[in-house]
């Protein structure tokens, strides 16, 4: 194999993403062969080289883990917590990987969510230039005006709020289109950037208070399980997303269903056996 940078090795290892582990280097925490590494574009051969990263060897790159979870709400999208809330990692038992979030959906928010330790994939991902499409269903109080809607579709400005740090930005173009028509109706909103509260301050910006958001599509991904569980995305779907990230078409429709990977979470065991109880009550009732 030949000499790859440092900081793709890092990654592909699982430690951090790609630019984490630039910042790992600058900040001299990675050594090569007993000799500590500061320059961004060094290599290193990693079946040859003794890399170390805060004093610990790298074993190479671990088997990529690729999750997706479908976050309730009250869970916050962090690895830990300082408050002690609780977190989407005290959902996911068993992976045997050290994986994190992509991305984050806020603690009231709920849906689809990526986990992975694919270091490299996850920065694209994340990235402001990736502009994979996001779909949120999205609950508002009161009905929004036509002139409302459409400044949204257009791209707005979102000023700061009082007592919040929060930049001013000019959002992207959206997709937006009625879902559910009534006193408090429902939008399907699609966005390629992520900013912070994006949607809910976007709503807040033509007079409206978000009740509910739910993201549904991430990409060539679709949301296809109960809250709470998670599984692992088959092969096709990992493709799709690194064609998302470059920009190409995904391999198969979207909104096809994946063959299905192993779903782990009590929650659906639970559901499943009240199910078999039940259709065994009505039998022994007949």
């Amino acid at each position: 194999m030949p000499p790859q940078r440092l900081q793709k090795i890092i990654a592909a290892a699982g430690i951090s993403s790609r630019r984490k582990a630039e910042e790992l280097i600058t900040q001299g925490r990675v050594s090569v062969n007993g000799q500590t590494v500061t320059e961004l574009g060094s290599k290193a051969d990693i079946e040859r080289d003794h890399i170390k990263v805060d004093g610990k060897l790298l074993q190479g790159a671990e088997r990529h883990v690729y999750l997706l979870l479908h976050k309730p709400k009250g869970y916050v999208t962090t690895v830990t917590d300082p408050e002690g809330r609780p977190t989407v990692m005290d959902l996911i038992q068993s992976v045997g990987a050290r994986i994190y979030p992509v991305g984050r959906l806020d603690w009231s928010s709920e849906g689809l969510l990526l986990l992975t330790n694919d270091g490299e994939l996850a920065s694209k991902l994340t990235h402001a230039s990736s502009h994979v499409p996001k779909t949120y269903l999205v609950k508002i109080a009161g009905r929004a005006t036509e002139e409302g809607i459409e400044k949204l579709r257009r791209g707005i400005r979102i000023g700061a709020r009082p007592g919040r740090r929060m930049e001013t930005i000019h959002t992207a173009p959206a997709q937006i289109r009625l879902m559910k028509d009534a006193a408090n109706p429902w939008y399907e909103v699609t966005l390629i950037e992520g900013k912070n509260r994006q949607i809910r301050r976007m709503f807040e910006e033509i007079g409206h208070h978000v009740e509910k958001i739910k993201r549904v599509r991430y990409g060539p991904l679709t949301l296809d399980i109960e809250p709470g569980q998670f599984r692992e995305l088959s092969p096709g779907e990992v493709s799709d997303l690194r064609r998302a990230v470059r920009g190409d078409k995904p391999s198969r429709p979207q909104g096809k269903p994946p063959a299905r990977s192993k779903v782990s979470h009590h929650r659906s065991h639970d559901r499943t056996e009240n199910r078999h109880g039940r259709r065994e009550q009505r039998k022994r009732s007949h």
